[in-house]
């Protein structure tokens, strides 16, 4: 073998980054269950709140490799919310209020027809929105100027009354586009101030909208609200150190007070985490040292100026600093000298200890101390400290009358980051009349002081007036990057222009289920492998254990690149590393039947084993590409669970094509030259598949006539049964898992149902267990908002009233609005268009004959209709399963797999076809066919057990698409055979020359 020492040493370096990766997730581990465990009580009870005390008490500390357990916690290998549970949501800008905005909430009639008119296009049209507007006005008025319309104050210098329709519609995409990211930046921001662990967020490119998972959430209402809450941005002045130091010194008194009545338990003077369970030494942390590094890192304040007079930052520092060192001195041994700490710009606190200082602040007592007017807020953005550990500034801002800020975000027209006359970043910002006039009077009233811009109830930046502002136009500058410039930018705008956003698909995953669902992917993993283990053992003899070593790699070599990606294990992800195990079988069945091939001629082992990984070598990698296309046009189109699968699918493919072709064959020449001899046969196997002769053609139109027999049945039932079974994901709607304590006829609750849900279609089917019910239902599909919802969460539990003895349970709940259905059942067709698309054009270019296209893109398209028709048919006899994402992503597996086959057989006839020039395609099918037969049906027969596995303890999230899998593993290696070969054959002229034939193939070497 050449190369074999760098195979080697390839093996070892991935296996051993792999090693590393996954040992993030040890350690993680370990230090969850110290947490548990410190939050234990004697009766064995966890204390959640005190468990999430410690891990954030450790969550600056290194733990591992001099990483702190925050950092070791993003590298571990996540959790979907399948497995761990929790809440999965789709959120839309509405660009339509933006469009409103910008026409100034313009009245005119043809304006709102024109805007109804998109709405309604949107709905079948996967175009952005602003086309579709402009293409609606077009109609409403067709010599109509849009530019009548947006040319205002607020377009002022980017849309006047002489630009043209398209130069308008450009300037409210650049807006719609600008709102989308500043939605995102707000989301994002609210999400890490949420505390869930190890959040995802990210822009779907191209659609507007943004989605976000949020990890064991318990609270899925609070989390609905916070994200669809308008941005709230405010201007606040802020009380100086030396107003609001008597005050502090005030709550001093108290705390120490409390502290020697020990009714609190805060180290004076000190910073602490908590003991673990191991009685470790608590973690202490001089507060004078932080303050030392934070007076190191810190940046200036800013400075606000009028842009005509822009004044260099003159504070009164001086006075400032006085203030902030007597605090510090008077509370140098106090409680409170534990808790916050100084700043250069004033005072501020540990990230780990603002719980605590909330809490404190929050009591009635304590709120007694202070003026009535004064409120508490945190700065956004934490600097990073000594040890890892990080602060955030602390400020006093002054409430208006009222409580109302003095001025608000509404006020501005524009914000943009700009250059000042030094070359610095800044950032400029306009204002409307009336806030230009506010605005004056605000910093007027604040000359040398400071002014918080607070989005959220969280300080964004505390600049200090260098005089009044009149004319709205200002200037932020400071220690600015050219990044903040733009973020504070955008959070200035994201008050101009309203963004409102609505969930338009959600998921929401109890504990317990995402519980059962480790148990079943786990058990259906261990099955699955043991099946194959045994299987080529009992078929292989020693080759098959050397096979199932590679297996052994290759699934720790998936979990280690998923480590290193970050990516999350999901139900369907561990559905896909139990397919890969079936899959990758296949490789290693092809390089040992050309080997058992090879050995019937006599020849020596060292040259069986050469000859039987060469010839195998270019099939394999054609099996490989088709199936890896399929999985990157599943990962490319999909999303959620779908995306999750089609990421393991890719990988598990690679590395199933590695393990396979090159360390399984470093073990069989190393096995072989210890040994001096290697079987690849066992009794049973040695007579299997021997002297088998059919004539594939002789049953071509028999076969044809059974395809379309079945697929006539199939759609006949399908129009019977009103249509195909359609899931959620493509109909929209919302659907609820029920548990209750003993089980219940579906039918009966579905009555129940009926009237609560005003007679909308309702579905109601056993799930998994017999005392649980997935009932789904269409009743105001089209109203995604919050109030939706809760309307019809109120009407299931009151269509449940009367079995409220059996106290019923909502495990989890999913939401897709009406619109994402139509883009998912669009994405879906378009992906399995791709898909036979991309496997024609890959077939054409290897076997360079459109007849070898032809034939395995019609076994394809055979094969995912069967899957359908066969679904209806059983739907037909009581048997339902829903067509959603993840079935589709069945069937372009099942698109992955037959191709892999056919390619296989088209392999061997392309060989033979070199072998024997001056024959013709129809002289060389049948024994191609048989030659191929046996690893056909290893492999076919493989996946087989391998799904039934799945299906049988997969668990009911992936029982549609395990049975998907079976039937179209059956309907995958039936058309292989009877289908796709035989249309090669029919669809090749008698006259083509074999010779024609023999000089444009390449041999399969």
């Amino acid at each position: 073998m050449r190369n074999k020492t760098f195979i080697i040493v390839l093996t070892v370096i991935v296996s051993v980054l792999c090693l590393y990766y996954l040992s993030f997730s040890f350690v993680a581990r370990s230090v969850q269950n110290k947490a548990e465990a410190y939050a234990t009580d004697a009766q064995g009870n966890v204390n959640p709140a005190r468990m999430q005390s410690y891990l954030d008490s450790v969550s600056r500390e290194p733990v591992y490799l001099g990483m702190t357990y925050q950092e070791v916690k993003e590298n571990e290998l996540g959790l979907g919310l399948d497995l761990k549970g929790g809440m999965h949501v789709v959120l839309e800008v509405s660009p339509v209020e933006i469009i409103r905005s910008m026409s100034g909430n313009s009245k005119d009639p043809n304006f709102l027809k024109a805007l109804n008119r998109a709405q309604e296009l949107q709905r079948n049209s996967q175009e952005r929105f602003t086309r579709l507007f402009a293409e609606a006005y077009r109609e409403v008025e067709p010599d109509g100027r849009l530019s009548r319309i947006f040319s205002n104050t607020a377009n002022r210098g980017r849309i006047s009354y002489e630009s043209t329709n398209e130069e308008v519609v450009e300037v409210i995409e650049a807006e719609v586009d600008d709102a989308i990211d500043r939605s995102f930046n707000i989301l994002r921001t609210r999400i890490d101030r949420f505390g869930v662990t190890q959040p995802n967020i990210q822009r779907l490119e191209g659609t507007g909208r943004i989605q976000i998972e949020l990890p064991g959430i318990d609270n899925p209402d609070r989390v609905r609200n916070l994200l669809q809450g308008m941005a709230n941005l405010e201007f606040w002045e802020v009380w100086s150190p030396q107003e609001f130091g008597p005050y502090f010194a005030q709550l001093g008194q108290y705390l120490d007070e409390q502290q020697r009545a020990g009714n609190l338990n805060i180290a004076a003077g000190n910073t602490t985490t908590p003991q673990n369970a191991a009685g470790n030494e608590a973690v202490v942390q001089d507060a004078a040292e932080d303050i030392d590094v934070l007076a190191q890192a810190a940046v200036t304040d800013s400075a606000v100026t009028d842009t005509t007079a822009i004044a260099s930052a003159q504070t009164d520092t001086a006075a400032r600093t006085s203030t902030l060192d007597s605090l510090a001195n008077a509370q140098q041994n106090s409680v409170l000298g534990s808790l916050f700490t100084q700043m250069p710009g004033g005072i501020g606190a540990n990230v780990r200890d603002t719980a605590q200082i909330n809490d404190i602040l929050s009591r009635t007592e304590v709120r007694g101390m202070f003026p009535p007017n004064m409120k508490f807020l945190w700065s956004v953005k934490p600097i990073s400290g000594d040890n890892r550990q990080e602060f955030v500034e602390f400020y006093a801002i002054k409430r208006g009358r009222g409580g109302d800020a003095p001025l608000t975000g509404e006020a501005i027209n524009d914000a943009r980051q700009d250059f000042d006359q030094t070359g610095r970043p800044e950032i400029s910002m306009t204002m409307n009349p009336t806030g230009a006039k506010k605005w004056a009077r605000l910093t007027g009233d604040n000359v040398g002081r400071q002014v918080a811009i607070v989005l959220d109830d969280y300080v964004y930046s505390a600049p200090v007036v260098q005089g009044e502002i009149t004319g709205g136009s200002s200037s932020i500058s400071g220690n600015f990057t050219v990044e903040e410039a733009q973020d504070l930018a955008n959070i200035l705008k994201a008050g101009k222009m309203p963004a409102p956003t609505r969930i338009v698909e959600e998921a929401v995953v109890g504990p317990s289920l995402g519980q059962e669902a480790i148990n079943q992917g786990l058990i259906s993993t261990l099955a699955g492998f043991a099946i194959v283990v045994i299987f080529m053992i009992a078929y292989y003899s020693r080759g098959g254990f050397i096979a199932d070593l590679a297996l052994l790699f290759n699934v720790f070599f998936i979990l280690g690149v998923l480590a290193q990606f970050n990516a999350a294990l999901t139900l369907p992800g561990i559905a896909g590393i139990v397919l890969t195990l079936g899959m990758a079988v296949d490789a290693n069945v092809l390089i040992f039947e050309r080997m058992r091939e090879e050995s019937l001629k006599g020849l020596p082992m060292r040259e069986i084993i050469n000859k039987g990984y060469d010839k195998a070598f270019s099939t394999i990698l054609d099996a490989n590409v088709t199936t890896f296309l399929v999985g990157f046009i599943l990962y490319f189109f999909g999303s959620g669970p779908v995306k999750g699968f089609a990421i393991t699918l890719m990988i598990g493919i690679a590395t199933s094509f590695f393990t396979s072709v090159f360390i399984s064959r470093v073990f069989v020449e190393n096995a072989f030259k210890r040994g001096g001899k290697l079987s690849f046969s066992t009794l049973l196997s040695g007579k299997m598949f021997r002297n088998i002769k059919f004539d594939v053609m002789s049953y071509r139109k028999p076969a044809y006539a059974f395809s379309l027999a079945i697929l006539a049945f199939g759609f006949v039932a399908m129009y019977i049964n009103g249509g195909p079974n359609l899931g959620v994901d493509f109909k929209g709607g919302r659907s609820y898992v029920i548990e209750l304590d003993q089980a219940v006829p579906a039918s009966d609750v579905r009555t129940a149902l009926s009237d609560d849900f005003q007679n909308a279609g309702t579905e109601v089917k056993t799930y998994d267990t017999p005392n649980r019910l997935k009932v789904t239902t269409s009743w105001l599909a089209d109203d995604e908002s919050i109030q939706a919802d809760e309307q019809v969460k109120a009407a299931l539990m009151s269509g449940l009233e009367e079995y409220g003895n059996l106290n019923p349970e909502i495990l989890s709940s999913s939401k897709v609005g009406a619109t994402i259905a139509d883009d998912i059942q669009n994405t879906a067709l378009i992906a399995m268009l791709l898909a036979l698309v991309g496997i024609f054009l890959y077939v054409m270019l290897r076997f360079r004959k459109w007849q070898f296209s032809l034939g395995g893109v019609v076994a394809l398209l055979h094969d995912a209709l069967m899957i359908i028709a066969v679904f209806s048919i059983l739907e037909l006899f009581g048997i339902s399963y829903e067509i959603d994402q993840v079935f589709i992503a069945a069937v372009l597996t099942i698109i992955g797999f037959s191709i892999n086959d056919t390619v296989v057989i088209f392999d061997r006839v392309r060989e033979y076809m070199y072998d024997n020039p001056r024959a013709h395609v129809r002289e060389i099918v049948n024994p191609a066919l048989i030659s191929t037969f046996s690893r056909t049906i290893i492999t076919s027969l493989t996946l087989f057990l391998v799904v039934v596995i799945l299906f049988v303890f997969g668990g009911e999230v992936l029982r549609g698409f395990s049975l998907a899998m079976i039937i179209g593993v059956l309907a995958g290696t039936y058309s292989s055979l009877f289908i796709a070969t035989p249309i090669v054959v029919d669809t090749v002229k008698e006259e083509e020359t074999p010779a024609t034939s023999a000089q444009v193939a390449q041999p399969a070497r």
